[in-house]
């Protein structure tokens, strides 16, 4: 009976957990095949990529049908190069062949940069312990390619000869690299153990089954993205071709005359809706009352009580779509208070911020601020969905100062996650912080950064982040608070008080400190700090403290190599961890507060780090 292919494959091919090599899963211990090398500055013609591989120009010429080996290729262009694939101890690598750094350099530049994603940091650094991270001008390292071969009863049977390495680059997908190499979907999801519906990310790499030589690489273009599925379109038709024209200049004006009695309706019915409000609303002095307060626009769900009304300010005027679409509790100062035990001590969970339990039912976080600022935190909560950001539930305007009739202090209400803030957690030695909710915590923190600078408009910075300032829900799910305050990014923030430093607080990018920049990589140079805590459970790291804990991934690797360095690092409440994860989360760490903000990884190339290990 003939095996199905998938079934064989599923179970034959598939990446270590880590994802950074194949298992020898084959009776194949040995064979010829091929990987994927795609030219780019460093190396742009076939003699430069064959000295790379220590290979002959001509074996690479006639593989790809090129005739000279000085022609500049274009970057990116794909060349083939043949290659002798090995078992060595449980993984297949191609491990003939070594590259000599000419320069200081890591060897994250040397996998990601030189080799595009044939292997991985963390493989390159266990091959080559000895070194550290940071190998000298002059070395010569060894360079375990990945790589794999078919089963002998696999090749008999289901025609497939060879198994192609390709590096994974932006833009790449499993349909448009079936078409590239003219296989069928099917063959390429075994091969690599994915379902259909699984994403591939840059850096990284998959095998392609080939069937027969000659290797042809077919030039896929990239289709332009169709127009949103909301966006009603109409295709353009020259004069003449068709009478439906003429339909359109009938419908303009009925559409037009339509749209206008529906804005009138609105606006009668929102003036209704004013003078219902003004003759309904009674002055009371009972503390248990409490209204419905509309913000700005936004895109939560309007919260409606028949037990509550929605009351209006003359300092903060709702607009038509924010009667509609936001509205917060309007908290009295007495149920704060009450919530509070009247601003407690006991009660004090940070600067102006104080835990609170309302009705005995919710407990809920209670920050103070300044009058002034309330408007702007109110309307930016009002402009963000999103799950991994503290929601925003209400509103207090305190008591009236003497020389004013509008408040001095304003409360905001917040959920207060279960768990309490992260830097609590991490410095509770009986805290629950395994080393995948670690994961997940740094995961969902990410989603909400890269949320704010990548799918907010216009992008935000948080310019806060840190671990005081990210909670934990009961089922250990990361969120970040103080969201109110982000700032749009290019903007510059506001001196009060003559304070050099309005809202970054603790160890903070370089270039902040200088020129005061507001910009995503700020944020990231913060997250960089959280993932540190998050590895080793410390407090309190500054510049200095950093690189005297990272110097085993900076060259200054311990007798025992750069793991040993890392178990000295890790938190030691963590009882069981991955140790190749973490050594990749250090690395991933170092990037992020690196001192040139052109250094570090953007929002997204976290995400597609983390999104591998959670």
């Amino acid at each position: 009976m003939m095996i199905p292919l998938s079934l064989v494959f599923f179970w034959k091919f598939f990446e270590d957990v880590k994802g950074s090599r194949y298992t020898c899963n084959s009776t194949n211990h040995s064979c010829k095949t091929f990987l994927v090398y795609k030219a780019n500055k460093n190396f742009q013609t076939i003699s430069n990529i064959s000295a790379l591989f220590h290979m002959q120009t001509h074996d690479i010429l006639e593989l790809n049908n090129l005739t000279s080996s000085s022609d500049v290729l274009e970057e990116g262009k794909e060349v083939l190069v043949p290659i002798n694939c090995s078992c060595i101890g449980q993984f297949y690598q191609f491990n003939s062949f070594t590259y000599r750094v000419t320069h200081n350099t890591t060897f994250y530049d040397v996998a990601c940069q030189v080799f595009e994603g044939l292997l991985s940091p963390v493989t390159l650094s266990e091959e080559n312990v000895p070194l550290g991270n940071k190998p000298d001008s002059g070395f010569e390292i060894k360079i375990p390619l990945r790589c794999a071969c078919v089963d002998d009863v696999i090749s008999s049977m289901m025609k497939v000869k060879y198994l192609v390495t390709y590096p994974v680059v932006l833009g790449d997908d499993p349909g448009k690299l079936t078409k590239k190499f003219g296989v069928s979907g099917d063959d390429f999801y075994a091969a690599n153990g994915l379902k259909d519906w699984a994403t591939i990310f840059p850096k990284t790499s998959v095998l392609i089954p080939i069937k027969d030589v000659p290797i042809k690489i077919f030039d896929v273009q990239d289709s332009p993205s169709p127009p949103p599925g909301f966006l009603p379109t109409t295709p353009v038709v020259e004069a003449g071709e068709t009478t439906q024209g003429s339909d359109l200049y009938i419908a303009g004006p009925l559409i037009g005359f339509g749209l206008l009695i529906a804005l009138l309706a609105s606006g009668l019915y929102v003036k209704s809706l004013k003078k219902w409000k003004n003759d309904a609303v009674v002055p009371s002095s009972d503390s248990n009352s409490t209204n419905l307060i509309c913000s700005t626009t936004g895109s939560s769900p309007m919260y409606m009580e028949t037990s509550r009304r929605c009351s209006t300010a003359s300092w903060l005027t709702p607009d038509l779509l924010a009667e509609i679409k936001y509205c917060l509790v309007n908290y009295t100062i007495e149920e704060i208070e009450k919530a509070t035990k009247n601003f407690s001590e006991e009660n004090k969970i940070g600067d102006l911020a104080y835990k609170g339990l309302l009705n005995n039912l919710e407990e809920v976080m209670v920050k103070r601020m300044r009058f002034e600022d309330t408007g702007q935190v109110i309307d930016l909560h009002s402009k963000i969905n999103h799950f991994n950001i503290v929601e925003l539930l209400g509103v207090c305007y305190g008591s009236e100062s003497k020389v004013s009739s509008s408040p001095s202090w304003s409360y905001l209400i917040f959920e207060l996650p279960k768990n309490g803030c992260l830097r609590e957690c991490l410095s509770d030695p009986c805290n629950n912080l395994n080393w995948y909710k670690r994961i997940q915590i740094a995961f969902d923190i990410a989603t909400c950064l890269y949320y704010l600078h990548c799918c907010a408009f216009p992008s935000y910075a948080h310019m806060n982040v840190n671990s005081r300032n990210i909670f934990i829900t009961s089922k250990w799910r990361g969120k970040l608070a103080d969201v109110g305050r982000a700032l749009a990014i290019k903007s510059t923030p506001k001196k009060r008080n003559n304070d050099s430093i309005e809202l970054v607080k603790g160890w903070v990018a370089p270039e902040y400190l200088l020129n005061r920049t507001v910009s995503e990589k700020v944020d990231i140079f913060a997250f960089g700090v959280v993932l540190l805590e998050l590895i080793s459970g410390r407090d309190n790291f500054d510049e200095k403290t950093a690189k005297d804990s990272l110097g085993f991934l900076l060259g200054e690797a311990s007798e025992g190599g750069c793991f040993e360095g890392l178990r000295s690092f890790m938190d030691p409440n963590l009882k069981d961890y991955d140790l190749p994860e973490a050594l990749c989360l250090s690395f991933l760490a170092k990037d992020c507060v690196a001192d040139d903000p052109m250094y570090r990884p953007t929002m997204d190339d976290i995400m597609k780090v983390l999104s591998k290990m959670v």
